[in-house]
C-alpha cells in the first residue's frame, strides 16, 4: 500500500487512520526501494512501520514489495519535511536513518540531513525515550553526527543494544568494498531545564 503526500502539505499525519490500528511507529527515513522497510516490519508485526523517500521510482519499488505486508506504508515526501511538518509530535518509537547522502565535497556538506535541525525536529517526532538510529560508511561524517549528538540537549548517545537489524543493500555493498560501517544510536530523554 502507498500513501502519496501532497506536495505542499502541512497537515500531521493521522497515524491511527493511516494504519488502522494504534500500535508503536517506527519510520525509515530514505527507506529506498523498501527492503529493510519490509523486513523489519516482517519481524516485528505488532508495530507500524512508515517508510519516507523522496525519489518516485523508488517508492513505487518499496510499494510493491510492502503490497502484502499488513503493517507498511510509504510516503513520498521529503525526509527533512516530514519529519519537521507530517510527522505527529511524540508519536515516533524509533526513526532509522541508514546511510543517508554523506554529500563528501566540503562545499556540499550543508546539505548533509543530519543537523541541529533535523535533530530538533526528531526530538519532537520521537516519543520520551524514543530511539534515532544513524548508519553511515563515511567516518568525518559519523563524528560530525556525533558532535551533534553531544551537543543537542534532548539527546544523548546509548549503547545500540543487542538489536539484530536487517541490512539494507546499501550496507551490503559498503561491506563488500571492505568500508568500515559507522554506527549511532541517540535515545531522546527530557530537556535539561
Amino acid at each position: 500500500m502507498i500513501e502519496l503526500a501532497p506536495e505542499l502539505s502541512i497537515e500531521r499525519l493521522d497515524v491511527g487512520e493511516l494504519f488502522g490500528r494504534n500500535a508503536p511507529l517506527h519510520v525509515d527515513l530514505g527507506c529506498g526501494d523498501g527492503s529493510f522497510l519490509c523486513e523489519l516490519a516482517k519481524q516485528f508485526p505488532e508495530k507500524n512501520f512508515l517508510g519516507i523517500e523522496r525519489l518516485s521510482k523508488r517508492v513505487e519499488k518499496a510499494r510493491r514489495k510492502a503490497e502484502k505486508i499488513e503493517n507498511v506504508r510509504v510516503l513520498r515526501a521529503d525526509t527533512s519535511d516530514a519529519v519537521r511538518y507530517l510527522v505527529p509530535e511524540n508519536s515516533v518509537e524509533t526513526f532509522y536513518l541508514l546511510f543517508p547522502d554523506p554529500w563528501p565535497k566540503r562545499r556540499h556538506q550543508r546539505r548533509r540531513i543530519f543537523t541541529r535541525d533535523f535533530l530538533d525536529s526528531g526530538a519532537a517526532a520521537l516519543e520520551h525515550d524514543g530511539l534515532l538510529r544513524v548508519a553511515t560508511d563515511q567516518l568525518d561524517y559519523s563524528q560530525q553526527m556525533k558532535r551533534l549528538s553531544r551537543a543537542h540537549p534532548q539527546f544523548e548517545i546509548v549503547d545500540p543494544g543487542d538489536v539484530a537489524l536487517p541490512s539494507t543493500k546499501f550496507e551490503r555493498k559498503f561491506q563488500e568494498q571492505g568500508a568500515s560501517i559507522h554506527r549511532l544510536t541517540l535515545r531522546k530523554v527530557s530537556p535539561v531545564k
